[in-house]
């Protein structure tokens, strides 16, 4: 874990004496480090939303299929669940086996299990070419973040970690125009954008360096070796970030899958005005991750604020009485949701050490994915239970405003902690 900051006799603010130390990482294959490591955290978001658009193509091929209308969507969201499922085995094998490594097989893999459809002809191997896609997206995605975690520090770290986020969502955006442009070829031509980890793989391998313990700038470095002693997994405290990221990535998630729902609901059916809203709700994401790495406060700080957005944006939707004001309930919603993603990974990486950050980076992905994954079927069973998706939202902003207020009285009491302790350490 990085070293404590040595308290300020004054310190000006608690996010000054909570944020780790800056140690800024430069030179000649910085650039190309970071744009390898952003560009293979944005692969399982292209298996995310590739094939939405043809999906209905896809229906209509293998229409004489049993179980035709179950097995089509699942293909689209089956990654999520593998993912979400072996993220923390596959942090486990980070561990022990090295993050190079495993990120330049699994990128290679990508491309051959991710392309496989192109050739098969069976929807029950199509399916399951895609359970195993999910697989390599989870070694994918631990590696890139674990890597983003052993090369930087500090707010260095928070800020590329932001960007994570950042690429994320604007390449969902594009991946999905992608996807609807290949499909006007047929239903299998989205499936050859997979090819495209075919250049990464051997780019990995030839740029990133292998992290090594003593990597680490923000740790003290003694002068002579002294034995280190035992030190057991911090399960405590990433269990319930883990918890909490469960939670935020269905809060995250409602309104990016349900609007094109709940604005047919309100007799909005043009795709044109849907995709507008999806891109302002795109943006709102990528602003606030913009915020969270501008403003330097804490991510603890943050996570009231986070979590309160998007209830907000989830009681707007509830009580809109046109499209018009529920996009904005919407942009309100992914404005906390792009505050809330990096305040959740940023906090979890402060809590791991370098032997045990691959475990605890598969963990927390689980989390978000899983989150994820359970989003539509929350929002059913809700839906099922008060009524309409509208009252649905409803009961999740009421949910939304039991955490934020739970996460704000946390956070007073942290600072009621902290603040005697400065105040003698300043005195002495």
């Amino acid at each position: 874990m990085p070293a404590p900051v040595s308290p300020l006799p004054s310190p000006p603010s608690e996010a000054v004496t909570d944020a780790p130390p800056e140690q800024t990482v430069s030179g000649p294959g910085h650039r190309l480090r970071l744009t390898l490591l952003m560009a293979g955290a944005c692969l399982p978001i292209l298996g995310a939303v590739l094939i939405a658009p043809v999906l209905p193509q896809m229906q209509d091929h293998f229409a004489d299929v049993p179980g035709v209308d179950a097995l089509v969507p699942m293909a689209l969201t089956i990654p999520a669940l593998s993912l979400a499922l072996l993220a923390p085995f596959a942090g486990v094998l980070v561990d022990r086996l090295g993050r190079k490594r495993l990120l330049v097989v699994a990128t290679t893999l990508y491309a051959v299990l991710g392309t496989a459809p192109l050739w098969l002809d069976s929807l029950v191997a199509v399916v399951a070419s895609r359970a195993l896609v999910g697989v390599a997206e989870a070694v994918i995605m631990t590696c890139c973040t674990t890597l983003l975690g052993d090369y930087y520090s500090g707010r260095q770290r928070d800020r590329y970690l932001a960007m994570q986020t950042m690429c994320a969502s604007i390449s969902a955006t594009a991946f999905f125009v992608l996807g609807g442009v290949a499909g006007s070829a047929g239903w299998r031509m989205p499936f050859w954008a997979y090819a495209v980890s075919l250049l990464l793989a051997p780019a990995m391998a030839a740029f990133l360096p292998r992290p090594r313990p003593d990597d680490r700038t923000d740790e003290p470095s003694p002068a002579a070796p002294e034995p280190v002693p035992a030190r057991s997994f911090p399960w405590r405290p990433l269990a319930g970030t883990c918890a909490l990221t469960v939670f935020g990535a269905v809060l995250f998630y409602t309104v990016q899958v349900e609007m094109a729902f709940l604005l047919d609901d309100m007799g909005v059916t043009s795709t044109g005005v849907i995709g507008l809203a999806g891109a302002g709700s795109s943006a709102a994401v990528v602003t606030g991750a913009v915020l969270f790495t501008r403003a330097g406060r804490s991510p603890q700080d943050w996570l009231p604020t986070a979590f309160g957005l998007c209830t907000l944006g989830f009681a707007v939707i509830w009580l809109a009485p046109g499209p018009v004001v529920l996009v904005l309930g919407a942009v309100i919603n992914c404005l906390g949701g792009g505050i809330m993603l990096p305040s959740l990974l940023t906090l979890a990486m402060s809590r791991l050490d370098y032997a045990d950050r691959g475990r605890g980076t598969g963990l927390w992905t689980g989390s978000f994915f899983l989150g994820q994954f359970v989003c539509p079927l929350v929002v059913l069973a809700l839906a099922s239970a008060v009524g309409t998706r509208a009252n649905a939202l409803g009961v999740l902003a009421l949910a939304g405003a039991a955490a934020t207020a739970a996460l704000g009285l946390a956070g007073r009491r942290r600072r009621t902690r902290t603040a005697p302790a400065t105040v003698r350490q300043a005195a002495g």
